[in-house]
């Protein structure tokens, strides 16, 4: 499994923030992720959020592309880590008993 980005777009005193914080930790617990934390307010996070079209904290890109905005669901970025990885069996040709 390789490691995947996360870029967390942050606010000060902002629940949902917390709340990606919290799933990022326990995803992170099944899945390699290298998680960068960005404040929306400095000049990197407007720029950032802007292009991804983050409209509110927090905001979450996935190896650099948009992934969601506002609060982040557990279940859609498991999913999407895993469309994202194929099982490693996928990848051995099938076997046949002759």
């Amino acid at each position: 499994m390789s490691t995947r980005q996360i870029t967390l777009l942050t606010q000060a005193d902002c629940t949902l923030c917390e709340h990606a914080k919290e799933v990022l930790a326990k995803v992170g617990a099944d899945h390699p992720l290298t998680i960068t934390e960005i404040d929306l307010n400095s000049e990197e996070g407007q720029r950032l959020g802007m292009l991804a079209g983050v409209l509110f904290a927090p905001g979450i890109l996935l190896d650099g592309v948009p992934f969601s905005y506002g609060r982040l669901s557990e279940r859609r970025l498991r999913r999407a880590l895993e469309k994202a990885t194929p099982a490693a069996d996928a990848s051995e040709p099938a076997r046949t008993e002759h």
